[in-house]
């Protein structure tokens, strides 16, 4: 597959991603209430819809990117892996009504975060922390992907 229906092919799926966060965003509100922390439910759901338009946005950008392949599926994956795993984090927190270790600003306010056991402190701190990284990564690479070239990928 050559370079730009890599990035073509990608940019559809991201836009479809973008398209499926939109619509756990919006289901996941109706159940903020249900939660065990609804302020960090509420987070969640705050959070899946700013990560929706920034998958909207990536896959429009994306077929533009002046990546090879390899770098193309490295940023494609680490965006991905970032956004679901730092997500994933909130919802398990909102459902364990746990994760003040790591989400610790959110637990001081009404409805907010508790400390749960080790396994369930450390399983939110493993999802969250593992994002930042993975999502650096991805930036990274999609600026270098916007720089100007002549002569294509460097």
């Amino acid at each position: 597959m050559d370079k730009v229906s890599c990035l073509e092919r990608q940019g559809r799926q991201l836009l479809l991603l973008g398209i499926a966060l939109l619509l756990f965003s919006s289901v996941e509100g109706f159940a903020i209430s249900s939660l065990a922390s609804p302020r960090i439910g509420l987070s969640a759901h705050t959070l899946g819809a700013l990560q929706a338009v920034l998958f909207l946005a990536f896959g429009l950008l994306w077929p533009k990117l002046a990546l090879a392949p390899t770098a193309a599926r490295i940023a494609f994956w680490s965006f991905i892996y970032s956004a679901l795993a730092i997500l994933s984090a909130y919802i398990v927190a909102a459902l364990w009504g746990v994760g003040i270790q790591t989400i610790g600003l959110a637990g001081e306010l009404p409805h907010g975060l508790v400390q749960g056991t080790r396994f369930q402190e450390t399983t939110i701190k493993v999802l969250a922390y593992s994002s930042a990284p993975t999502g650096l990564a991805a930036f990274v690479l999609v600026l270098w992907g916007l720089r100007t070239v002549e002569d294509g990928p460097v």
